[in-house]
């Protein structure tokens, strides 16, 4: 044991654990661990943002695409007040940062110092992180953090990966005590378990009896890295695969067995095969409301008719809103293993399912007959078909999306085809929006040597511009693309859809003029010392995007975007006790 100050033993913890970078904004709570991370600065990295919540995004992001946790840094009060919508998008998606928060010193408890929470109980802070949070912990001495940092790591990465928070008062940082520094974290990835050999059996029995049977694969199945396993598992037995947002490149977009997205803004084709299963094989994912269409019955699903398999390494999702016909604990990746091993021993052929993957096929041609037209069309502004299109076609496969919330976001989970697992970021739970403008930077720091875009709305956007100066402190080459729509652009189209076109509060207008405004972007991110490119014609946007990947310095491209074209929908969703609409293409289906 040594004696140390215990900003210094959080420092060494985290260096220890290979935590590469802190993502936080100094403040009077954290000084006091500033000198520490000064002294270690060629072995952790602390980047500091324009914004708290950047800084939470920006790890979160990391941890998507690298599945390795690092950490942020916030001061006292507003600085960590900030943190609550980035905590609260990563729990919603299972992903995992430590957030180390400040607080006033144990001296002053209760006292009403400076941004003191007191009102219930003193250095109340964590009482806001609880719910937003795997777990919060809030050591008072030096002597408790090495217990505290050790549980916080394990807390963060084994089982269903989630945030944790480290409240610190800010003497703790710099008062000393005899402390060793607690051994390494050995957990993560470590815990992975498996099914029982019984359920194991009880799943090939199901898959022998099916005669149209899907998979289902969410962030369970991304988080586990399963993509090899499901892919052999689809193509061994012609099985078609269904994939939520934060599942989607587990298995390639194009592969002709993958349906994408279920659900009000999913695909036809998707759709049609989940309304009509008769066995639905889930893998990590949580059936919610937008991939379930609302749970209503036929619309994307026909439960409790179909059979249902759960698959989930957290067992409060297993029977959360469809009780299944079998619900198993395990991670996805092992499951999918011990399943492929069992089917192995059975005479199980991918000819029994081949009638059902020609009616499959049906619909994907339909679907396809149905929108491939307007990729092609030549409009100003630009449809956003065509940019959906276009961004498929010239980005390349090991491109990292970051999509923030938005109308942008429907169009690109029903024609997106991501190539790659962990490359298609997207706040889905939670739908926070900054996360694809913030995220990108923690992805490109997560994956340096690879093209990340973050497309993203003209709102979102706007409530993020400090982006910018946080991409050119530390040359961070990556592109925002815009979609301009000059408006709330999904608020709005439900405001058409629902409520006959009475749009009020969703488009951006100058004054009483009634016309529409946005900043110029372009010039924007030219005054932050990023490149600025505006595209109002179609024949300019691969052009404009080829140029900025090039270029490999950060970039902005302002795309001009028809607000008057909206996803057709495919299944539904409702906000009650608003009358839910009908699907666009297709119609629900009741076994």
């Amino acid at each position: 044991m040594s004696r140390m100050k215990g900003g210094e033993l959080i420092a060494d913890y985290l260096v220890q654990e290979e935590v590469p970078y802190i993502f936080g904004i100094c403040g009077h709570g954290n000084v006091g661990i500033l000198d520490a991370l000064y002294d270690r600065r060629d072995k952790i990295q602390l980047v500091s943002p324009r914004h708290e919540q950047c800084a939470g995004h920006m790890a979160d992001a990391y941890f998507r695409v690298k599945h390795k946790p690092v950490a942020t840094l916030t001061s006292t009060g507003p600085g960590s007040a900030n943190m609550v919508m980035s905590l609260a998008t990563a729990l919603s998606d299972s992903s995992a940062f430590m957030a180390i928060t400040s607080n006033v010193p144990t001296s002053q408890h209760n006292r009403a110092p400076f941004q003191e929470l007191y009102k219930h109980n003193q250095a109340d802070f964590a009482q806001v992180m609880r719910p937003v949070v795997k777990r919060a912990f809030q050591p008072s001495r030096v002597d408790m953090l090495p217990l505290a940092l050790r549980q916080a790591m394990d807390t963060m990465v084994t089982g269903r990966p989630g945030p944790v928070n480290l409240d610190i008062p800010y003497n703790v940082y710099q008062e000393e005590d005899e402390v060793e520094l607690p051994a390494r974290s050995n957990l993560h990835r470590a815990h992975r378990p498996g099914a029982s050999e019984q359920d194991v059996q009880a799943v090939v029995e199901l898959l022998a009896a099916a005669h149209q049977p899907v998979l289902f694969i969410g962030h369970g199945a991304t988080l586990s890295e399963a993509g090899a396993e499901i892919t052999e598992l689809a193509e061994r037995f012609g099985i078609p695969v269904i994939t939520s947002p934060n599942g989607m490149g587990c298995i390639r977009g194009d592969h002709p067995l993958a349906l994408g997205f279920i659900g009000r803004n999913g695909a036809y084709p998707a759709n049609e095969a989940g309304r009509r299963a008769d066995l639905v094989l889930t893998l990590g994912t949580r059936f919610d409301d937008r991939s379930a269409s609302s749970w209503h019955t036929g619309y994307s699903w026909n439960f409790p008719k179909t059979k249902l398999v759960h698959v989930d390494i957290d067992p409060q999702e297993l029977g959360r809103n469809y009780a299944p016909d079998l619900g198993v604990i395990a991670d996805v990746q092992v499951f999918t293993r011990q399943l492929l091993n069992e089917l192995a021993k059975r005479e199980l052929s991918d000819a029994r399912f081949a009638p059902w993957r020609e009616q499959v096929q049906c619909w994907q041609r339909e679907w396809e007959a149905f929108v491939r037209p307007h990729f092609e069309d030549s409009t100003s502004p630009l449809r956003p078909e065509f940019v959906v299109g276009t961004l498929q076609k010239i980005l390349p496969d090991d491109v990292i999306l970051s999509l923030d919330s938005g109308v942008h976001h429907n169009w690109f989970m029903q024609f997106w085809q991501s190539k790659r697992p962990q490359s298609m970021l997207n706040s889905w739970g939670y739908s926070s929006m900054g996360f694809g403008v913030c995220g990108v930077m923690g992805a490109q720091l997560a994956a340096p040597d690879r093209p990340c875009v973050a497309v993203v709305g003209d709102g979102g956007f706007t409530m993020a511009p400090y982006v910018l100066c946080t991409a050119v402190e530390y040359n961070l080459p990556v592109v925002w693309i815009v979609w301009n729509n000059f408006a709330w652009g999904a608020i709005r189209d439900l405001q058409y859809g629902l409520f006959d076109g009475r749009e009020i509060g969703t488009a951006f207008y100058k004054g009483q003029s009634g016309e529409r405004y946005n900043p110029d972007f372009a010039a924007w991110a030219r005054a932050a010392g990023a490149d600025g490119m505006t595209v109002k014609r179609p024949q300019e946007l691969a052009a404009a995007v080829q140029q900025a990947l090039k270029n490999r310095r950060p970039c902005v491209i302002d795309v001009h975007v028809d607000a008057e074209v909206r996803p057709p929908s495919t299944g539904t969703w409702q906000l009650p006790p608003i009358p839910y609409k009908e699907p666009a293409f297709g119609k629900p289906w009741i076994a």
